[in-house]
């Protein structure tokens, strides 16, 4: 019987601000101004890393030859 390698989708606060480069304080105030999507948990701010990775590639700035 085999096990399903589970992968984590949501990440918290340090591990988002770590993932897209940023600190912790900017992160909190992308939140605040909503500039990134998150989701509430109770007080828990978590980040879909699906929607950061996607969120991420919209924002790339393109090379123009």
């Amino acid at each position: 019987m085999g096990f399903a390698i589970l992968e984590k989708r949501y990440l918290g606060m340090v591990e988002c601000s770590e993932y897209i480069g940023v600190t912790k304080g900017t992160l909190y105030a992308w939140v605040s101004r909503k500039r990134i999507p998150y989701i509430k948990i109770g007080k828990l701010v978590k980040f879909d890393l699906k929607e950061i990775e996607h969120w991420v590639r919209v924002r790339r700035i393109k090379e123009i030859y």
